[in-house]
């Protein structure tokens, strides 16, 4: 009687089981590419922000299944990320104004809560929150100094030393999932990536009671596929 009861018990977890994954499933898995723009944010005198620069971000994505409407989103993206600033500079006793375009690589890893309407058709609207850290793995910068004495120099430098291992941000997004049959699913959607920890190192060379102080936040186009 025993054994009847925990086959029973089994056929119609079983079953249940089958039924609450065919209309959600436990997680999906894709990857995604994202244009972005993004802009240096100063918070030392006499630094100023330059415009934005165009960038890049390319990744893979998972998405758990939370509850109905919500999910966990995770994995992790490589962010090319470009900027660019204004502050004086000493070089070899000279004192002037460098331009300098920062070229910065991390590796993100997010972690969103992603929230959805109903189904539209084929389509599902959503927006999301959460939080990102990222990792530098590369960083470059492309310098202009002008300066009354030696007029204008360029220079191409490695400046991983002056810049800050890890970035922390909020992440902030709305966008579009479409179903292209079955679990596949094409999503597109804007996000926007605040910084909100200061990326640079060290005092400047000017001034150095004034820290390098600034952060830098970018806007995306992600468009990706789940499965």
């Amino acid at each position: 009687m025993k054994k009847t009861i925990i086959i029973i018990f089994f056929l119609v977890f079983t079953i249940f089981a089958k039924d609450s994954l065919s209309q959600n499933k436990p997680f999906l898995f894709g990857f995604n590419v994202a244009p972005n723009i993004g802009w240096m944010k100063p918070d030392a005198t006499g630094y100023k922000n330059d415009g934005t620069k165009t960038g890049f971000s390319w990744g893979f994505t998972t998405q758990f299944y939370l509850m109905e409407n919500y999910f966990i989103v995770t994995g992790f993206d490589v962010n090319y990320l470009n900027s660019r600033l204004i502050y004086s500079h000493v070089i070899n006793s000279d004192t002037g104004t460098l331009y300098r375009k920062y070229k910065l690589k991390y590796i993100q890893v997010p972690l969103e809560l992603k929230m959805m309407t109903r189904e539209f058709g084929k389509a599902r609207f959503f927006g999301k929150i959460g939080l990102g850290t990222s990792f530098l793995i590369d960083a470059d910068a492309k310098d202009e100094f002008e300066s009354a004495e030696t007029g204008t120099v360029g220079n191409e430098k490695d400046i991983q030393s002056e810049v800050k291992f890890i970035r922390e941000s909020m992440i902030l997004g709305f966008g579009v999932d479409y179903n292209l049959g079955g679990s596949t699913v094409l999503t597109v959607g804007l996000t926007f990536d605040n910084g909100f920890v200061d990326v640079l190192k060290d005092q400047n060379t000017t001034d150095p009671s004034i820290k390098n102080n600034a952060i830098n936040n970018f806007v995306e186009l992600n468009i990706g596929i789940l499965f």
